[in-house]
């Protein structure tokens, strides 16, 4: 098997993961916007709003795991490469500073360091500390390695090149000092932003 055999058979398999991380994620979420509640850390103020949240999110998430087996067949043209190549670095980069921000702000929670917010008026009740382990063993982890998987399609796609040295290179810059900015808006040093 030669180099290009072997970069698209990896390139298959990390695409492949990554849609079944995806549908994964779909399958939890799908299961809280049917009206599942086991594993739930609050009561929202509506079952309905909770349950329309997670099927939104659920069809999103089902979206995104056709992608990577839709674009195994687009890889090769190059307009679509170009825009996959995009695609592939949002997601990369948002998923893992997403996950990054939110291991780091749930963990200083649960040390009580840092007191997340929650939208007003959203829960009835709500057990912070059940949330913040939640998020930081079970959704974070998702979103960092969903992230990494799209990181991996494109180092399959763009092989050994300049161009994969500068996907990586903008990527981790760019997912740090989204890290740092999450961070500092996090302790409120710069203004509060919400992403997620």
């Amino acid at each position: 098997m030669g180099s290009t055999d072997l970069r698209l058979s990896r390139l298959r398999r990390v695409s492949y993961a990554a849609a079944a991380w995806a549908l994964l994620y779909a399958a939890y979420r799908g299961y809280y916007g049917l009206g599942g509640t086991f594993g739930m850390f609050g009561v929202p103020e509506s079952d309905a709003a909770w349950r329309a949240i997670n099927l939104v999110a659920a069809a999103l998430l089902m979206g995104a795991a056709v992608l990577p087996i839709v674009a195994l067949r687009l890889w090769h043209a190059a307009v679509p490469r170009r825009v996959l190549l995009a695609v592939a670095w949002i997601i990369a980069v948002g998923c893992v500073m997403h996950g990054v921000i939110d291991e780091i702000t749930r963990a200083l929670s649960l040390a009580g360091v840092l007191d997340i917010l929650y939208p007003p008026g959203f829960w009835a009740s709500l057990d912070r500390r059940a949330a913040d382990i939640q998020d930081i063993v079970f959704n974070e982890p998702w979103f960092i390695v969903e992230g990494l998987l799209w990181a991996a399609i494109a180092w399959n796609v763009l092989g050994p090149s300049t161009a994969r040295r500068r996907w990586v290179a903008t990527a981790v810059a760019a997912a740090l000092l989204l890290v740092v900015i999450g961070l500092l808006s996090a302790f409120e040093i710069i203004g509060r932003l919400v992403v997620g």
